[in-house]
């Protein structure tokens, strides 16, 4: 553990967010606003966001609900379904509005139900992307039933994405919200320049464990699912190594108290208040703070080809405690992820 009691780094983004839509987006917004200059916003609303119309119309939506004065640019992706036009995807690239495309097995997670069913029926698609160097942002699990849910991102590497690199080798894929030692090794292995992977806050601090101490903890249940600790310690050394291959992506998950603690709970963690506290708190405890920069704020728009932020914040080693829950706008309570636990570090206002 270090000394250090204050960290100045340039502002970081978040490449991997769910606002969701209406009260619940107007409510979540400012925490992901307070702590990220840049998003990549989650496209699988219901209906999905799928054509360059329905991008421009949720990202006005999400401008709205940012504060005013803040400075903040979400960017839009575009929900990938077998029905995907490469000739709409070409446009909304080219007029920037979508910077990436987001793959979703069919079923694999929250209004996954238009994603793809098999990939043989996007190669089309994705062949366009390779030839304008449009990234493809994967949800790496297979939907088999007969697979366990904690091999499926094991078994989507070698049943997907291997034969898919194989296939087309300069598409530029982000592996999403990796859990496995077999993810990180993947992708370690792989071209810097064409293949990269998203690193969450609770996948860095959860193992599976943690999801039944005591009894089930819902507000721990996500997908993909946490796994071992071997894997949490693998994600830990990945994100803390300063490879350029891994950045930071919160998957932050807003689902509402009464959706969570259910018969049948909604599969997500809200993580957006608690992120830079958290990324920074595991950083320290690996004792790898001078890497943090990289991970939060450079790795990601190098991989984009986007600029580094101009704008620094700085986080404060203060003990504070997180909050039972933050409520929106209509009265729906949300858990945050580590509610009613004390974390060492805290963001500056601006």
């Amino acid at each position: 553990m270090s000394e250090i009691s204050q960290i100045t780094l340039r502002r970081p983004d978040d490449w991997h967010v769910h606002f969701r839509d209406g009260d619940m987006l107007a409510s979540v917004v400012p925490a992901t606003v307070a702590e990220f200059a840049r998003a990549i916003v989650m496209p699988n609303l219901v209906p999905p966001v799928t054509t360059v119309a329905d991008a421009e119309a949720y990202r006005d939506r999400i401008t709205a609900a940012v504060p005013d004065g803040a400075l903040f640019q979400p960017l839009m992706t575009a929900y990938l379904t077998d029905q995907t036009s490469a000739e709409e995807l070409r446009q909304g690239f080219a007029n920037g509005v979508f910077t990436a495309v987001k793959l979703y097995p069919q079923g694999a997670t929250t209004n996954s139900a238009s994603g793809v069913s098999d990939i043989a029926n996007v190669m089309t698609v994705l062949e366009t992307m390779q030839e304008i160097g449009m990234p493809l942002l994967i949800h790496g699990e297979v939907t088999d039933p007969d697979i366990d849910i904690f091999d499926r991102e094991a078994v989507f590497i070698e049943r997907v994405l291997m034969p898919l690199i194989a296939k087309l080798p300069a598409l530029k894929i982000v592996f999403e919200h990796v859990t496995t030692k077999e993810a990180v090794d993947f992708v370690s292995g792989g071209d810097a320049g064409t293949l990269a992977a998203t690193i969450t806050a609770h996948h860095l601090v959860i193992n599976r464990s943690d999801i039944f101490k005591g009894g089930i903890r819902p507000h721990l249940y996500c997908l993909p699912i946490a796994k071992r600790e071997l894997h949490r310690q693998a994600l830990r050394a990945a994100a803390t190594s300063g490879d350029a291959r891994f950045f930071l992506g919160t998957d932050t998950a807003p689902h509402g108290v009464h959706l969570k603690e259910a018969a049948c709970g909604c599969a997500g963690v809200y993580s957006a208040p608690v992120a830079m506290p958290v990324y920074t708190q595991v950083f320290e405890e690996e004792n790898a703070l001078d890497r943090l920069e990289a991970f939060a704020s450079l790795n990601g728009p190098a991989f984009y080809g986007l600029p580094e932020n101009e704008a620094m914040i700085t986080m404060t080693r203060q003990d504070w405690t997180v909050p039972e829950s933050v409520m929106t706008g209509e009265g729906v309570a949300l858990k945050p992820f580590l509610a009613g636990e004390t974390l060492a570090w805290q963001l500056n206002p601006a």
